[in-house]
């Protein structure tokens, strides 16, 4: 076995002792500086009027999510039931929710694991929903690293995946709370 020199060695170890602490913060940080924005606009699309929009879908909140589905019905709205009317709503809650609470750092690991879950049905929606070809969705080790599915969401599942397996980091809401909290005995 090769050893690495003296003040490698001790760079490394330090590293080692450092990660835990900043994997989680720059995940988050990485996060909500490229994604929160991204879907918390996408969740305005969805909202309806008024103060409880969010109860009342718009027209492009069913066309997004269910567009075979509406182009079937001939986009009237009212052809759908109380499935389509939950799932709209309980997607656009979670765009706005689950990127907050990633934000505080609070339920992080939860929060990312839904939004991994959330990930993967919107890319499961643009490609068979949406029709997206092969362009679009990738394929690894081809030499392009700009297709929107397999390349950058890979990223995007990668970053939450830290958050899931490491936590929020010392920056966060969950340190405070459950730091604090007693453990039972």
């Amino acid at each position: 076995m090769i050893r690495l020199p003296a003040p490698l060695q001790r760079l490394a170890t330090r590293l080692d002792d450092l990660a835990p602490a900043i994997l989680p913060t720059l995940a988050r940080l990485s996060f909500v500086g490229i994604l929160l924005v991204y879907y918390w606009n996408s969740a305005g699309t969805k909202l309806g009027d008024g103060v409880f929009g969010v109860f009342s879908p718009s027209f492009g909140a069913y066309a997004q999510i269910f567009p075979e589905t509406m182009e079937a019905i001939s986009y009237d709205v009212s052809e759908l039931g109380l499935f389509h009317w939950a799932v709209v709503v309980a997607g656009t809650v979670a765009e706005y929710v689950l990127p907050l609470l990633i934000l505080l750092g609070l339920l992080t690991r939860l929060a990312a694991l839904g939004m991994i879950g959330f990930v993967f049905v919107q890319s499961w929606v643009d490609i068979h929903g949406h029709g997206l070809g092969a362009d679009d969705i990738g394929a690894w080790f081809d030499g392009n690293a700009s297709a929107l599915i397999l390349d950058q969401r890979a990223f995007w599942v990668l970053a939450l995946l830290i958050l899931v397996l490491r936590g929020a980091g010392p920056i966060s809401l969950d340190r405070l709370v459950f730091r604090a909290a007693p453990t039972a005995a």
